[in-house]
């Protein structure tokens, strides 16, 4: 029997629509939706347990993003024919959705849930991640799980001045804002992106634009949901509750916590501070009592130090290291600090750390991309490394984390747009957080970019970023610049803001509670840009612009283009040249025939060895013009003619034939030439006989007078 579908449709007036069906597919999850926009096609599904495990005490959400290729029709790439480990681009995803989607689940709701979104089909027209969130939400929307509001995410760009909705890849390469905002449809949660220096107001507006798209996405996920059957929210058991455990947690704590946060503190002497009053609260209850309830203990106390460390916040406005709302913490920094890398750079602020190197190549260390969803490759590149020393922890390594990825992809496009267009190199930054103390993602971009000048990259301007937080109660605020790991885990936003003196390049914002007041969003950004150009200043006393070259033992790099015909040439038989000519000068060559022209790279250390690349590259590319004199040396005799080298061409080889050598006749070569010497002659072109190159000694020599014959 053919299922009943519900279909529902989302104008999004320029002729586009984005269609949600519900009912066909996957019918033993909870919830199933399938999203089409053109011919892309993504299948979400949500199912989640139907009892918690005990000893849980959040909510075990997992995201998963996953792109087929047989999408796009195409295989997957390797020796292993099959969709393995996601993508860079895949987790980036997963993270957008997670994001949007955990802080609306109950607190109390601990069961195992998983949202899969899939990529079914593909249209290139189409960028897939900006349906996730709506697919999500839509596979939520119809299921019995409990979930608090429904949401979507739409890409945002401008392009030519006027915002676009949904932009396909080729229109996006046109625009100077990619963001993808996430909301519902009371608040936005998250905002993530690149800009092209725009300003803190034209970024407000573009929110606010995307924000009236979400609401007609959220208004056709209630009429599915109405027309699908509105399923009734199944119960579940909550966390146990102890009203009388939990006053008498405030009682003994509250004025304590209250007062070790007023005074401001060091990170482990703070800690050390709290686990002392958090001692003397277990100290009350007997063991039996800490036994039965010791989670309950546990979590009160947790409750009640928030409170106190907020309540400061707003009634005092002093923070946990007693510094104002707009106070930054103290910055120290350093560049070169590594001898032997391309570029290197030291970033401190407060007790946060990074440590970022340059490495530079020519095109073949492209990080390159196929995903069914995009292909191509990236000559500028970030890693982001988090180990658990860091953060003063031992924990096990487990590989590249989401949330490494996430950082390093932030950073990442916080910095790309300032690379030159011109820049010949490959660029690879690594980011080393040795300390975390909130905000190692920002310490990261600065740090990147002081390694970037110093490794004499000609970065367009320097950049700077910094993390905004807050904490309200509904009616007073604090907007806090530079936040604290604490003030991030504790407070009401993580709002993170890149840019240079002259507008914002990227930003990350996450939202833990709903109604967030533009009026609010346009402070943190006014806040963020005063606390971005503080640290912006403190960067460029440090390395006030790019070094005029790179350094000594770095690479240089020079790029040569030559007709396309000469690139076999080049390569030689099997690769014979190149490789000989990379062996004897220490270099590394790289050629990409673009546009039926040799594009090549050139890379070492050692200008002679460069040099000599690029003179064999003219000796290969050269070609005498007609009636043109060039200076040559005698490289072999014969019995007709001398064999001649173009002294500017070395390898070039041309016959000086007997007859060209002299006016008068000639009955040996070497009464005229002699191994090694050097003379000009002329270029006269093709021999019309014997169709070889002609050049003439004697053509650029004065011609005798012809002798008047005797009657």
């Amino acid at each position: 029997m053919i299922p009943q579908l519900f279909v529902e449709k989302i104008d999004l007036g320029d002729g586009r629509s984005i269609t949600i069906e519900t009912g066909r597919l996957a019918k033993q999850a909870d919830g199933s939706v399938v999203v089409r926009m053109g011919d892309t096609m993504i299948l979400a599904t949500a199912v989640s347990a139907r009892s918690a495990n005990p000893a849980v005490d959040f909510l075990p959400l997992t995201v998963d993003y996953r792109e087929k290729f047989a999408a796009a029709g195409r295989f997957p790439g390797g020796f292993f024919k099959r969709e393995a480990r996601p993508s860079d681009s895949e987790v980036l995803t997963m993270r957008l959705v997670d994001r949007v989607l955990r802080p609306l689940f109950p607190d109390d709701y601990h069961a195992e849930t998983q949202v899969m979104i899939q990529l079914m089909s593909h249209d290139e027209e189409v960028m897939p991640d900006a349906l996730a969130g709506l697919a999500a939400s839509a596979a939520l929307a119809v299921s019995d799980i409990p979930f608090y509001n429904l949401i979507s995410e739409v890409r945002v760009a401008r392009i030519d001045g006027k915002f676009v909705i949904n932009p396909s890849r080729e229109d996006l390469a046109k625009s100077d804002i990619d963001m993808m905002i996430g909301a519902s449809m009371d608040s936005v949660a998250m905002v993530e992106g690149e800009m092209k220096e725009i300003s803190e107001a034209e970024m407000v507006e573009a929110i606010k634009f995307a924000h009236e798209a979400i609401k007609v996405q959220i208004q056709a996920q209630l009429r599915l949901q109405a027309a699908f059957g509105k399923k009734e929210t199944r119960t579940y058991e909550g966390e146990k509750e102890n009203e009388e455990i939990y006053k008498k947690v405030k009682a003994a704590a509250y004025d304590k916590i209250y007062a070790i946060a007023k005074v401001g503190s060091a990170k482990h002497e703070r800690t050390a501070a709290f686990a002392e009053v958090k001692d003397e609260v277990k100290a009350l209850f007997t063991e039996e009592e800490l036994a039965a309830d010791g989670d309950l203990v546990s979590k009160y106390f947790y409750k009640t130090n928030k409170e106190a460390v907020r309540n400061v916040v707003l009634e005092l406005g002093i923070r946990l290291d007693g510094r104002k709302t707009t106070d930054i913490r103290p910055i120290w920094c350093e560049t070169d600090y590594l001898p032997r890398v391309h570029g290197s750079s030291l970033f401190t602020r407060g007790e946060t750390q990074a440590l970022a190197t340059v490495t530079l190549g020519t095109s073949r260390e492209a990080n390159q991309i196929d995903s069914p969803s995009e292909q191509g490759e990236e000559k500028f590149y970030l890693h982001y490394n988090f180990p658990p020393f860091s953060t003063g922890e031992a924990k096990p390594l487990r590989g590249t984390s989401r949330r490494e990825v996430g950082h390093g992809n932030l950073a990442q496009r916080a910095l790309k747009n300032m690379i030159p267009a011109d820049c010949p190199y490959t660029i690879r930054i690594v980011s080393e957080v040795l300390e975390s103390n909130g905000s190692s993602s920002m310490a990261t971009v600065c740090a990147g970019t002081m390694a970037l000048m110093d490794a004499g990259v000609q970065m367009v301007k320097p950049v700077s970023g910094i993390a905004m937080g807050l904490i309200t109660d509904g009616e007073k605020f604090a907007v806090l610049s530079d936040i604290l790991g604490d003030e991030d885990h504790l407070g009401d936003m993580d709002f993170k803001v890149t840019g240079t003196a002259d507008g914002i390049t990227a930003c990350q914002m996450d939202i833990k509670i709903d109604g967030l007041r533009y009026d609010i969003m346009e402070q943190a950004l006014g806040q963020a840009r005063e606390g971005r150009l503080h640290i912006l200043g403190k960067l460029t006393e440090t390395i006030a612009a790019p070094r005029a070259d790179v350094k000594a033992h770095s690479p240089k790099i020079i790029t040569r283009t030559i007709p396309g015909n000469f690139i076999g040439a080049l390569i030689g038989p099997g690769g014979k040249v190149i490789q000989e000519l990379q062996k004897a000068t220490g270099t590394t060559i790289v050629i990409n025939e673009v546009d039926e022209q040799g594009v090549i790279e050139i890379l070492g250390t050692d200008p002679a060895g460069i040099e000599a690349v690029l003179a064999k590259i003219q000796s290969i590319t050269f070609k005498p013009q007609m009636g043109e004199a060039y200076e040559v040396k005698v490289i072999k005799m014969l019995d007709f003619g001398a064999v001649v080298e173009y002294t500017a061409a070395p390898g070039n080889e041309v016959l000086l034939h007997v007859s060209e050598l002299a006016w008068e006749r000639t009955e040996n070569v070497t009464d005229v030439v002699n191994m090694g010497d050097v003379f000009q002659v002329k270029y006269l072109g093709l021999d019309p006989k014997t169709r070889k190159e002609k050049v003439s000694r004697k053509a650029l020599l004065p011609r005798p007078p012809r002798e008047e014959k005797k009657e």
